[in-house]
């Protein structure tokens, strides 16, 4: 028996989807629900291809009481602008939770992961940052430094924001987009650890192998979302930072022990916390910060509940504006 499947082009859903307060609460939600044990989220499939240095990492979530699951591929070929093709591109297929049918293909080439992710930093912040932000710091330079920033000011209107990079030329077109984008004093800062030491609240963005941040540079009232970790090997916290903090908390503690920077802190003899507590745990009412000199680190390595959540939003907004087109399977 034919049915119709929905097609939408990326940008279709970048007219559909915007980084914003509604996309956040979208993506709260679906921490709200993986807090509830009853999300369905089986471990990240992941392959390398190290013949074309690339990789393939495929999520999944089904969320009782959503009409549909996502499942996201994700392809990363990071030789590929050398012959003028980007590095990022994927897709995310809509399921009914009910029939197994496909409803939909979102062909967004990592968009909706894009905003999904910034809108994950903007819920740890939301729920784990100190409530006055003065300074932001964000550490990285590419397209996840600036939307984290983005994303962290619609729950912290901070005035100021500090960007670090390895390549200081980087840092400093990074720090004018910033600016531009938020109409807020933004500026490359050479010393990460002054960078630190000024801010509040403190993005990592990086696929760095060696920590960036160091433990040593923790103060009272800081928070830090680690988000550049979603690889065995990649660390950007130096492993003693995750005892040294008040809390840790991670989006999904299975995967943060594999992927995240729990893992290096686990495998450096350091972590004798147990099972940490998980983000979707606190925004469900379970005791985050309890005082503004407190440290905390947020470990975010993306989940499949974030995909589903965000995969289900975006269907939903791109029907409402008429837009995509339809097949007959």
């Amino acid at each position: 028996m034919a049915h119709d499947i929905f097609i939408l082009t990326e940008p279709e859903l970048r007219n559909a989807v915007r980084l914003d307060t509604e996309a956040v609460k979208v993506v709260e939600q679906a921490f709200a629900a993986l807090g509830t044990g009853k999300v369905v989220m089986p471990p990240i499939l992941s392959m390398a291809i190290a013949e074309a240095n690339g990789e393939v990492d495929v999520k999944t979530a089904y969320i009782p009481g959503f009409d549909g699951f996502a499942i996201k591929v994700s392809p990363g070929f990071f030789d590929n602008p050398k012959i003028g093709l980007p590095s990022l591109n994927g897709l995310m297929i809509l399921f009914s939770a009910r029939t197994g049918l496909v409803e939909a293909l979102l062909l967004d080439n990592g968009y909706l992961t894009d905003i999904r992710t910034a809108a994950a930093g903007a819920v740890a912040a939301k729920h784990l940052a100190p409530q006055n932000v003065e300074t932001a710091g964000v550490m990285g330079t590419g397209l996840q430094a600036r939307l984290q920033i983005e994303a962290a000011r619609l729950v912290r209107p901070f005035k100021r924001v500090l960007v670090w990079g390895r390549d200081r030329e980087k840092a400093k077109a990074c720090a004018k987009d910033i600016a531009a984008a938020t109409g807020i004093e933004a500026q490359a800062e050479g010393d990460p650890a002054r960078l630190v030491a000024e801010s509040q609240l403190v993005v990592t963005t990086t696929p760095a192998e060696e920590p960036i941040l160091k433990a040593d540079w923790l103060h009272p009232g800081l928070h830090v979302t680690a988000m550049g970790s979603d690889q065995e090997g990649k660390n950007e916290i130096e492993p003693r930072a995750l005892v040294a903090a008040d809390l840790y908390v991670a989006d999904r503690a299975s995967q943060c022990e594999k992927l995240g920077e729990l893992r290096s802190a686990v495998a450096a003899g350091l972590w004798q916390g147990g099972t940490p507590t998980e983000l979707g745990e606190i925004v469900n009412g379970r005791i985050g910060r309890t005082s503004q000199d407190q440290v905390t680190i947020c470990d975010l390595t993306g989940t499949g509940a974030q995909d589903t959540a965000i995969a289900t939003f975006a269907l939903k907004q791109a029907k409402e504006a008429g837009a995509g087109s339809m097949i007959r399977s």
